[in-house]
């Protein structure tokens, strides 16, 4: 499939491969240089990168220069240290990249991916990648347009690789014409577009919050739950992953945040969220409640760790102020606003009085009664139910799946 050719200038970029995983793997050809501007483009896009030389481009740049742009190892063989046997996985490598790029990608490389060969790093590492490729040739004019070579083109098109056709100028062999390896800017571009026609979220902002809060009772203790922030953080990747401009407001947790996160905002308390979600929320298109926020306080927090000196404690609770109603009665037109319940008895029946009692325009249901979903494990199943009523029954999934339904239910409802 070849992709879009619309170009846009680097300086314009809206940052699509911020937070990507990206392969670059380097063949032999002249223009083997040019590696080393597409790296340095790469990675002012705050891509992740890791370059793959073949044998036979080291003799046009040196693996040095690359790894010192790439800020990583370059890798250039199956084997990483031959004293102890420590091997480079080409599997686990193939499976970290959100895209593959062979740049410069000569006939003899081009010609291996199209009839499967395994014989090198590059070729072991492309035929266990996962992701999508783009093949960017640079060859002589004869070498291009020869039969074979536009025939192992098509081929891998066939495959649903991408390809990011040479341009015509001045060649190495003094002829004039098509062979040229793409300018680094123009192939940055491609990866760019690709990614920016994928996000469907695109100049969208969305507002997640994850976790619970901790409620102080002296500087010690406190009133909290068992949310882990699961759940929250999986939407905000995929939200990310989507294209929209993520704000997180997390309570305290102990998860790793996606650096595709365009905004983290770190609480602690209930009021914590409440003054960070007031700030943030007439901001945002789309909003998703998925912190475990405390309904009660304590009235008054001890500045000195309270001694045990009697048999009964009671601690004097208020509410909180309820975050959720407030965005209910403060949202805009065309704002989603989408709710959380976690329930354990008349789960529908409580889910729909909160649906419009907080005037949500839907609510996620998950119920405690249901092995596998809830605080803490990687797996949910939830309900959606929307204003009509309608409830819509989900299987248990990984978090990082149920994420991706409910972005998909967002999408119906935001079109």
């Amino acid at each position: 499939m070849e992709i879009s050719r619309k170009q846009r200038s680097i300086d314009s970029f809206d940052n699509m491969l911020k937070g990507k995983n990206i392969i670059l793997a380097v063949s032999g050809s002249i223009s083997a240089y040019k590696a080393a501007y597409i790296i340095r483009l790469l990675i002012q896009s705050e891509a992740s990168v890791r370059v793959i030389m073949t044998d036979a481009s080291e003799h046009f740049i040196t693996p040095l220069t690359l790894s010192t742009l790439a800020k990583s190892p370059v890798y250039r063989d199956f084997t990483k240290d031959e004293s102890t046997g420590e091997w480079n996985n080409h599997v686990e490598l193939g499976l970290w990249a959100d895209a593959f790029l062979i740049a410069p990608a000569t006939a003899n490389t081009i010609a291996k991916m199209a009839t499967g060969h395994a014989d090198s790093f590059l070729l072991a590492t492309y035929l266990s990648s996962k992701c999508p490729v783009f093949i960017a040739p640079a060859m002589d004019l004869d070498m291009y347009k020869h039969g074979s070579t536009q025939d192992n083109l098509k081929l891998l098109i066939s495959r649903n690789n991408h390809i990011i056709y040479p341009e015509s100028g001045e060649l190495a062999s003094g002829l004039v014409g098509e062979g040229r390896l793409a300018e680094p800017e123009n192939i940055v571009n491609h990866l760019d577009n690709y990614f920016a026609e994928k996000l469907t979220l695109h100049g969208k902002k969305v507002l997640i919050t994850a976790g619970p809060t901790y409620e102080h009772i002296d500087p010690v203790r406190f009133i909290g739950n068992h949310s882990s922030g699961k759940m929250g953080i999986a939407l905000a990747e995929e939200a990310a992953n989507r294209g929209a401009e993520v704000t997180l407001i997390h309570g305290p947790i102990s998860l790793e945040v996606p650096k595709s996160i365009h905004t983290i905002i770190p609480i602690t308390s209930a009021n914590d969220m409440l003054i960070a979600c007031q700030e943030q929320f007439n901001h945002n298109h789309i909003t998703l409640m998925a912190a475990a926020v405390a309904d009660y306080t304590p009235d008054s927090v001890s500045h000195e760790k309270i001694k045990k000196s009697q048999e009964n404690w009671s601690i004097p609770l208020r509410k909180t102020t309820d975050i959720l109603h407030w965005m209910g009665q403060n949202k805009k037109d065309g704002q989603l606003l989408i709710g959380f319940a976690l329930e354990t008895n008349n789960e529908i029946a409580h889910a729909k009085d909160k649906l419009h009692r907080k005037n949500l325009d839907a609510i996620i249901l998950n119920s405690l009664k249901n092995e596998g979903a809830g605080f803490k494990t990687n797996t949910n199943q939830i309900s959606i139910i929307d204003t009509h009523n309608n409830c819509i029954n989900f299987e248990l999934k990984e978090k990082l799946a149920v994420a991706i339904d409910i972005f998909n239910f967002v999408e119906q409802m935001h079109r």
